[in-house]
């Protein structure tokens, strides 16, 4: 088996924990965590520390921590050649410490505390210095996930801001289109089916032959009549800023 020691107890080091307590190839030998007691699901205390130098010796160190720590983080690990990974979307796998053995496991998902995720089909986009190292990091992830993607920083760099298109700016536009229902007395649930259906057409159908509504049609009549409607300012500007983008994307086609 393939021994791991996990640095840090956050949201995604909690998903991964349990994603590899399922896995008949990682064995999780010790969690790095700054605080003495994190409270981790299926982890009993003494593998649990908050000592860098109590660090044990692993064929793998996955740190998974905030993005500004990485840099220090990775200079503190007490041992030289081996393989450390980081998981984040954004920071270059030249970040890293250059004792060591460089690579990045980047799992693409929103993670939510206490929501459960079926790892199984979450997207598991790796990069590693050299072939033998990337092919350990290929084994471990694909022991978790049947989505394995060899991802470069650059690559990854453009990836991440795709995502928080597609989820995070989303997302916002889902509260505010709750706030709006609720400003008006109307369940947010009924919008659901439509959010559904929003996010199954794409699987079968590209985003841009999916589009639909007033700005896909140019129905300036329907438009001003949302603006005039809306009152606040925020709201109207978000409105205005993606009719345009849709318009021009249409022009484009």
């Amino acid at each position: 088996m393939i021994s791991v020691v996990i640095i840090g107890a956050g949201n995604v080091a909690q998903h991964l924990i349990s994603a590899f307590a399922n896995s008949n190839i990682v064995d999780i030998i010790q969690i790095y965590s700054r605080t003495s007691n994190p409270n981790l699901k299926g982890i009993s205390s003494d593998k649990i520390t908050s000592i860098f130098s109590e660090i044990k010796e692993a064929d793998l160190y996955i740190i998974s921590v905030t993005d500004y720590a990485i840099k220090n983080i990775s200079s503190e690990i007490p041992y030289e050649n081996k393989l450390v990974v980081h998981t984040s979307g954004t920071v270059p796998i030249s970040a890293l410490n250059d004792k060591n053995k460089k690579g990045v496991f980047y799992p693409l998902q929103t993670f939510t505390k206490g929501k459960e995720v079926n790892f199984k089909e979450i997207p598991l986009c790796i990069e590693a210095e050299n072939e033998a190292d990337y092919k350990i990091l290929a084994t471990v992830a694909n022991s978790i996930s049947d989505k394995v993607f060899k991802i470069d920083s650059e690559q990854r760099k453009s990836l991440h801001v795709a995502a928080v298109f597609v989820c995070n700016f989303v997302n916002h536009l889902y509260q505010i289109g709750s706030e709006i229902c609720l400003e008006n007395n109307i369940p947010f649930e009924i919008l659901l089916p439509l959010i559904t259906e929003t996010a199954d057409k794409i699987k079968s159908i590209s985003p841009a032959d999916a589009q639909t509504g007033p700005a896909k049609r140019n129905d300036t009549q329907t438009i001003n009549a949302h603006l005039n409607f809306l009152t606040n300012e925020t709201q109207k500007d978000i409105y205005k800023l993606i009719t345009k983008s849709i318009i021009d994307n249409g022009k484009k086609l």
